[in-house]
C-alpha cells in the first residue's frame, strides 16, 4: 500500500504526522510504500521553501531521506545556514546546493507539488492519501495504521 503525505518542513503538524509514519514504517516494513510531496505553506512558514529546495537537492545527490529526517527533526532551526550545515552532515555537495538555491534549480518542482496538491484538494498540511483516496481521519499512529491495514 502506498501513504502519500503532502508536507511542510517548518509545520508542526506534519512533523507530528512524520513521527507517526516513522512508527508505522517500524510495524509494516516493505509494505508500506511512503511517498512524501511537498506544499510549503510560505505565507506562515517563512523557511518552508528553501528547507524544500534543500530536500530536492538533497534528491539529486541521493540524500534525500536523510535530509527530510534531518529537516523535520530539527524544523526550529531552517536558516540558510542550518541547511548548508545540515548538507555537510548528510553528505552533500555543499557547494552545489549554495548553486541550486540561488539558481532556483528546483523551485518547478516544488511548484509541481503544490499544484498536484492543489487539484488534489489539499489545503494545509499534513494531507494524507492513502492508496490515492484522500485520508480523512487522523495522523496519529494508531488511527492511520488501522486506515492502512483495512
Amino acid at each position: 500500500m502506498t501513504l502519500l503525505m503532502y508536507g511542510d518542513y517548518e509545520c508542526p503538524y506534519s512533523h507530528a504526522a512524520y513521527r507517526s509514519v516513522q512508527t508505522i514504517e517500524r510495524h509494516l516494513g516493505e509494505g508500506l510504500r511512503f511517498v512524501f510531496r511537498h506544499f510549503p505553506l510560505r505565507e506562515i512558514h517563512p523557511h518552508a521553501q528553501l528547507a524544500a529546495e534543500t530536500a530536492e537537492e538533497a534528491a539529486a545527490q541521493d540524500r534525500f531521506w536523510k535530509m527530510h529526517d534531518l529537516l523535520f527533526e530539527r524544523q526550529k532551526a531552517l536558516e540558510l545556514r542550518d541547511l548548508r550545515g545540515y548538507a555537510g552532515e548528510v553528505g552533500m555537495n555543499v557547494g552545489e546546493l549554495d548553486a541550486a538555491l540561488g539558481e532556483g534549480r528546483h523551485r518547478a518542482r516544488i511548484e509541481e507539488d503544490v499544484s498536484s496538491g492543489s487539484r488534489s484538494g489539499v489545503q494545509g498540511t499534513p494531507t494524507l492519501f492513502i492508496d490515492g483516496v484522500l485520508h480523512p481521519g487522523s495522523y496519529m499512529p494508531d488511527e492511520l495504521q488501522l486506515a492502512l491495514t483495512r
